[in-house]
C-alpha cells in the first residue's frame, strides 16, 4: 500500500517555492501519485501504422550536433528573421527578446491595457479595491485572484459589447494580505480567498478604433462564482455514495469550485472550466484508516497533515479525517452558462475526476461532441470523451435543454500512445529516431460509457470517481504533464501541450519513450495528433511530436525540421489556442532557460512550420495564461506576477500593474495592432 505523501518544505522546479507552494502544493518536489507499473514505450514499442500519408507537408532535417546552453541573462538577442517571403498571415510581427524586466513587453507596433486587476468591482455595489481593508464581502463582488482560462462570447443583441468569463485558479495569500502569518490564518483572510476563486463572468465595452475593452461594472450578466457558490453534480456518478457527506447526505450538491485552470468553450455557448490541484485544499489524510480509501487518496495526491492554508480550521469539509468524501466532490469539468446569471453551475461526472486541464470540444462527423482532456500530473494521462447524442444547433429552448444533457451521457477514453521507432533508438538525450521524427499510433481505450463500467474490478461509479486509478488499470500511456489540449479550427487535429517532467528516466520512474523521448524534461515539448479519417469519435489515431522545446542551441531540441537558427528559444508549454488564420499560440509555465514566461506563436503548416516566435514576455514571477487571439486583439492574463521567494504584500516582488508603492495585481491585459497613419 502507498504511503500517503507529504508535503515537503523544499522544491525542485524553475518555479519560486512560492509558486511551488500555492499553486498546487508542492506537487513537484514530492513523487509522482502515479505508483502503477504501466509499461512505457520502451516496453512496448511496434511498428506502427506507417505515418506516410497521414502527416502530410513540413520538412523533416536532422538536428545538428553540438551547441551549448543559453546562459541566463537579463535579455537575449530575438533571433534572426527567417529569410525569404512575407510572413504567414497573422505572424507580421519582430519576435521580443527573451528579458527578465518587470512589465508585459509586447513587439514594436503594438499598443496594450490593462483590462481589469484582480479586486476590481465587477457586480453593483462591490467597493473599489483596497489592499489594506480587505474582506470577503468585497472579493465576492470583485475580479478574483489569478486568471487562467478566459473565453470571449458574443452578445449578439448588443453592439460593440462582448461576453468575458475568466477561471481564478488559485490565491497566494502571502502576497495578497498585509500582515499574513501562515501558521494563523484569520477568518476574514481565509473566507476572502474563499471569494477570490472560482470565476467571474464580465460584460466588456470595446473601443472602436483600437483593440481597447472597458469593463462594464453592474452589468445584470455581470457574476462570480466563488468556492461557496452551489454546485450541481449531474451525470451518472451523481446522488453516488463516494459523493455523499454529511452536509449533503443526497451526494447532488457541492458547494464551490477549486483551483480553476483550463477549459473550453461548447458550441452551445457555455463555459467549460476544469478543477486542477484541487488536492493541496485539503488535509489530514493520515486520519483515514481503510487502506482502499487511503490508496485512493494517495493516487490523488491528499496531503498526510495540514494544508497550506489551514482551511480546515475555519470549515470540517477541508478536514479529510471528519469528511473523507468531500475530496472526491472535486477535481471534475464544471459548465456554467455565462448567458444566465441566475442558473447554476454544474459539474459534469461522465467526464471523469482528475487533475483537469482544458475540455476542448470538436464535433464528430454524425455531429456529437468530443472532448480533449490532459491531467497535469508527471506521469498522467491523456483523455477523450465523446457524447452518446448529437448536438442540435439553433438557440431554441428545446435545442438549449437537449445540448445541456450532451455532456452526461456518453463514453470516456483514455490514451495508450506507441512509437513507431526501435526501443534502442529512443534513448532519452532527445536524438531523432532513424526515420527523422518522433511519431506513431496510438489507441483510445474505453473506461465507462453511462453505468457500464469498461473496467474489469471497477464499478463505473468508482471509474468517474477515481479516474486515475481506471486509466492506471487499463494501461495508458504515462505523459510528460499533459496541459492544455486544443483541436486545430480546420484541420481537425489535436495539439499537446506537455509542460515538462524532471523525473523522466530517474531510478525506479518510466523512462523515455518516443512520445516523451528526453530524460529531465526541463522544457516540454507540444505533440500532435491526428484522429483515424478525421472522425473525433474514432478509437485509433496517428501522433507526432511538432516541437522539442528548449534552447535552439541544444541539439536536444526539434522545431518540426525548421532551421533553428531563426527561432526564438521557448520552454514549459502551458496553454494554447489558435487564431483564426490557423497559427498555434503557446503560453509558457516555469520557462526554464533564464528568461521570462510570455507567448509564442508558430505556424503548424506550410515552409514556416516550426518557425517560432516570441510574441511577449510577462512581468516579474508571472506565467502567461489565456490566451484568446482574435483578428482585432489578443487578450492574455499575467497570473500570479510577483510570486517570487520571499515575497510578501510587505515586501513584494514585482510592482506590476500599477507601479511603484503597490502590490502585485494578477490582471487581464489586451494588446493590439497600432493603426498606421
Amino acid at each position: 500500500m502507498p504511503d500517503l505523501p507529504l508535503l515537503p518544505a523544499g522544491h525542485n522546479t524553475a518555479r519560486s517555492a512560492l509558486t511551488c507552494e500555492y499553486r498546487c502544493g508542492n506537487a513537484c518536489s514530492h513523487d509522482a501519485p502515479n505508483r502503477s507499473l504501466n509499461p512505457y514505450f520502451g516496453d512496448v514499442v511496434q511498428r506502427a501504422l506507417s505515418r506516410r500519408g497521414v502527416f502530410k507537408g513540413g520538412v523533416v532535417l536532422a538536428l545538428a550536433a553540438g551547441g551549448t546552453a543559453l546562459a541566463a541573462s537579463p535579455a537575449a538577442a530575438a533571433p534572426a528573421p527567417a529569410s525569404g517571403g512575407r510572413p504567414p498571415r497573422g505572424l507580421d510581427f519582430e519576435p521580443v527578446a527573451p528579458n527578465t524586466a518587470d512589465a508585459v513587453t509586447i513587439p514594436a507596433g503594438y499598443a496594450q491595457q490593462v483590462v481589469i486587476r484582480w479586486g476590481d468591482p465587477v457586480l453593483a455595489g462591490a467597493p473599489r479595491f483596497d489592499a489594506r481593508a480587505q474582506s470577503a464581502k468585497a472579493q465576492a463582488r470583485q475580479f478574483g485572484y489569478n486568471a487562467d482560462y478566459m473565453a470571449l462570447l458574443d452578445l449578439p443583441r448588443r453592439r460593440g459589447h462582448q461576453l468575458l468569463v475568466v477561471n481564478h485558479e488559485y490565491t497566494n495569500e502571502e502576497i495578497m494580505f498585509f500582515g499574513y502569518v501562515p501558521a494563523t490564518p484569520t477568518r476574514e483572510q481565509v473566507e476572502t480567498a474563499w471569494a477570490a476563486h472560482g470565476l467571474t463572468v464580465l460584460v466588456v465595452r470595446a473601443d472602436d478604433c483600437t483593440g481597447r475593452l472597458w469593463p462594464v461594472t453592474g452589468d445584470p450578466l455581470n457574476r462570480r462564482i466563488t468556492a461557496t457558490t452551489p454546485i450541481r453534480f449531474t451525470g451518472p456518478a451523481a446522488g453516488g455514495d463516494l459523493l455523499k457527506t454529511t452536509a449533503d447526505p443526497t451526494g447532488r450538491t457541492v458547494l464551490g469550485t477549486l483551483n480553476n485552470c483550463g477549459g473550453g468553450t461548447t458550441p452551445w455557448g457555455t463555459v467549460l472550466s476544469g478543477e486542477e490541484n484541487f488536492n493541496q485544499y485539503f488535509a489530514n489524510a493520515a486520519a483515514v484508516t481503510d487502506p482502499v480509501t487511503k490508496s485512493r487518496l494517495a493516487r490523488y495526491g491528499l496531503p498526510a497533515g495540514a494544508s497550506q492554508r489551514q482551511w480546515e480550521r475555519f470549515d470540517d469539509r477541508f478536514d479529510i479525517g471528519k469528511e473523507p468524501n468531500e475530496p472526491n466532490r472535486h477535481g471534475w469539468i464544471v459548465e456554467i452558462d455565462p448567458y444566465d446569471p441566475m442558473s447554476t453551475p454544474r459539474k459534469r461526472t461522465a467526464l471523469g475526476r482528475f487533475k483537469h486541464e482544458a475540455a476542448e470540444p470538436r464535433l464528430t462527423p454524425d455531429g456529437r461532441v468530443a472532448l480533449y482532456m490532459g491531467d497535469d500530473e508527471r506521469f498522467d494521462y491523456l483523455y477523450k470523451y465523446v457524447s452518446k447524442h448529437a448536438y442540435k444547433k439553433g438557440s431554441s429552448r428545446a435545442a438549449r435543454e437537449h445540448n445541456m444533457g450532451l455532456l452526461d451521457e456518453g463514453t470516456l477514453y483514455v490514451a495508450k500512445f506507441a512509437g513507431d521507432s526501435p526501443a534502442t533508438e529512443i534513448d532519452g538525450t532527445g536524438k531523432l529516431p532513424s526515420d527523422g521524427e518522433f511519431d506513431g499510433s496510438g489507441e483510445w481505450i474505453p473506461l465507462a460509457s453511462g453505468s457500464v463500467s469498461h473496467v474489469p474490478g471497477m464499478t463505473a461509479e468508482e471509474v468517474y470517481v477515481f479516474t486515475r486509478l481506471a486509466a492506471d488499470k487499463a494501461g495508458a500511456t504515462k505523459m510528460d504533464r499533459p496541459e492544455d489540449v486544443e483541436p486545430h479550427p480546420t484541420t481537425g487535429r489535436v495539439y499537446v501541450a506537455l509542460t515538462n517532467n524532471k523525473d523522466r528516466g530517474a531510478t525506479g520512474k518510466a523512462g523515455p519513450d518516443e512520445a516523451n523521448p528526453r530524460n529531465a524534461n526541463k522544457h516540454g515539448h507540444i505533440l500532435e495528433l491526428e484522429e483515424r479519417r478525421g472522425d473525433a469519435s474514432s478509437t485509433s489515431f496517428s501522433w507526432r511530436l511538432m516541437l522539442v522545446c528548449g534552447d535552439p542551441e541544444d541539439p536536444s531540441t526539434y522545431f518540426a525540421g525548421f532551421d533553428k537558427s531563426k527561432v526564438s528559444p521557448i520552454s514549459c508549454p502551458d496553454n494554447v489556442a489558435f487564431d483564426t488564420h490557423g497559427n498555434l499560440w503557446i503560453a509558457t509555465d516555469g520557462a526554464a532557460l533564464g528568461y521570462h514566461d510570455g507567448l509564442f506563436a508558430v505556424p503548424v503548416k506550410g515552409s514556416e512550420r516550426g518557425h517560432v516566435k516570441q510574441f511577449m514576455t510577462m512581468p516579474k514571477g508571472a506565467e502567461c495564461c489565456g490566451p484568446i487571439i482574435t483578428e482585432d486583439r489578443i487578450l492574455i492574463a499575467p497570473q500570479h506576477p510577483g510570486e517570487t521567494d520571499g515575497a510578501t504584500a510587505e515586501n513584494p516582488g514585482s510592482r506590476w500593474p500599477d507601479g511603484p508603492g503597490s502590490i502585485p495585481r494578477p490582471s487581464v491585459v489586451t494588446v493590439w495592432k497600432e493603426k498606421r497613419h
